[in-house]
């Protein structure tokens, strides 16, 4: 074992540098910047694009080179010439007045900022012609796929700001396209771009992610509306990134943080950290308002949701899952200050046992058991949520080691229930309305148990075999 662990942290060494040189290549030279090391949480360093510090350099009219801005006519051309010259002018605005653009897919340049002003809509064509096929990143692995309708690619600087509208066309149905296996376009998305601001503007998006900023650095996502048939904004491998201020009415999950998935994700080791999530409104018809996984295997850290309300969720306010075979860790999160109502399922779930899709090369092993740790809940107000918190789904062999829930308050139709946990806290729950014991516990140590319940083994989800060795070792290719 210990010559395949070696070998395995020799993989993720050279991720970072050689080895990873034919995937970049073949991602268009999508760079691997250097990860935050260290246990610790890492301080959130955002620098808005230059274009809003002092003036743009230069402000550009779309009207001026032409466009329709009937809502039939083809845009695409014009719009895109537009952001050309202004970054060949050494960047500034793009301004888009009032009117409706039909457009194929755009690409955003460094130091651009797209500027939709009031009564202007960017409309996505329905033709799949009008979006060129690359390397896009899909449910934690590298693929073929369609690009998005707005995209940024080895960018720094740019942004979109409104108060305009992006909308999807809504002929483009679903996250695949059946004949050929290829992703369908996100609505936004920028792949390995550095200092990203999209503020102030109303996206509509329909059967595929909407927003999906994935190897990113210092992005900033403030005062967005987000209307989406799928998950709302996707954060993918990235640095640094906040989320403020924004509503969410999605047909997924509001916001999902993700970090690659199987051997490619813990190979490649692009973790998502340092993430601040606050001022948000969610509504979530189909999953959960925050879901932290199930694609982890590069990890995820340093995670903070704050000052928010969650007023409808098909599942859960707050879902933090993963399953074996994924590896990697989701450590340091901390919520604050929720207020959470209209979830048909609870507050809370922790499972790291079974949830997502298996990857075609996991991670096998006990290295491949994904490590929870540093959970934190505080000032949390529910409002008749089913269960107050479910978390019996942690692997035995890997306990989640720190969890806390303090000063909670509302009511709830069932209890907590906790397994396979160290140095748990639980303090201040003054909460009314449940059947049942208010904690049942298997396998828990910490302080605030007493009078806890224990659940029946025999009733505790089993944990999955591990996933075994591979007769060949994997290999980025």
């Amino acid at each position: 074992m210990s010559t395949i662990l070696d070998r395995r942290n020799l993989l993720k060494a050279a991720a970072q540098g050689a080895l990873v040189a034919p995937v970049a290549a073949s991602l268009s030279g999508l760079g691997l910047a250097e990860t935050a090391s260290g246990p610790g949480p890492v301080p959130i360093h955002h620098h808005p694009a230059k274009t809003m510090e002092g003036g743009p350099k230069a402000s550009l009219n779309v009207r001026d080179q032409g466009v329709a801005g009937d809502g039939k006519t083809k845009d695409t051309a014009a719009l895109q010439l537009t952001i050309d010259r202004c970054a060949a002018l050494g960047g500034g605005e793009v301004v888009v007045p009032a009117g409706d653009y039909a457009t194929g897919a755009l690409r955003l340049k460094s130091d651009v900022l797209l500027r939709i002003e009031d009564g202007a809509s960017l409309l996505g064509s329905g033709d799949m012609a009008d979006y060129p096929v690359t390397e896009v990143r899909w449910e934690g692995r590298w693929i073929k796929g369609y690009s998005a309708l707005i995209s940024g690619v080895d960018g720094e600087n740019l942004g979109i700001t409104g108060p305009g509208k992006i909308v999807a066309s809504d002929a483009i149905k679903g996250r695949v396209e059946r004949a050929t296996g290829m992703r369908l376009p996100a609505l936004l998305e920028f792949t390995n771009c550095r200092n990203v601001s999209v503020e102030n503007c109303s996206t509509t998006q329909t059967g595929m992610w909407s927003i999906h900023p994935v190897y990113c650095e210092n992005v900033s996502f403030k005062n967005v509306v987000v209307n989406s048939g799928a998950d709302g904004i996707d954060v993918d491998s990235c640095r640094h990134v906040v989320i403020d201020g924004c509503r969410f009415e999605t047909g997924d999950d509001c916001i999902s943080l993700k970090s690659g998935r199987g051997e490619e994700g813990y190979t490649i080791n692009r973790p998502t950290e340092d993430v601040r999530i606050a001022n948000c409104t969610f509504t979530d018809r189909a999953f959960a308002c925050v879901g932290i996984g199930s694609e982890t295997s590069a990890g995820i850290r340093n995670v903070t949701v704050e000052h928010s309300k969650c007023v409808g969720a098909r599942t859960h306010a707050i879902y933090i899952k993963s399953r074996p075979g994924r590896g990697a860790f989701v450590e340091n999160v901390t919520v604050n200050d929720l207020d959470v109502s209209g979830t048909k399922q609870g507050f809370l779930r922790l499972n790291n046992l079974n949830s997502g899709k298996q990857d075609e090369f996991p991670v096998p092993g006990d290295e491949g058991i994904p490590t929870f740790r540093d959970f934190h809940f505080s000032n949390i107000r529910v409002t008749d949520v089913p269960v107050l918190v479910e978390a019996v789904e942690i692997h035995p062999r890997k306990p989640l080691i720190g969890f806390s829930l303090t000063d909670v308050t509302g009511t709830c139709k069932s209890g907590i229930s906790l397994a396979n946990m160290k140095d748990v806290v639980i303090r201040q729950v003054k909460v009314t309305g449940f059947d049942g014991p208010l904690l049942s516990i298997e396998n828990v140590t910490g302080a605030g148990l007493a009078g806890a319940v224990k659940i029946d083994p025999a009733k505790m989800p089993k944990a999955p075999e591990p996933v075994p060795e591979p007769e060949k070792p994997y290999e980025l290719k």
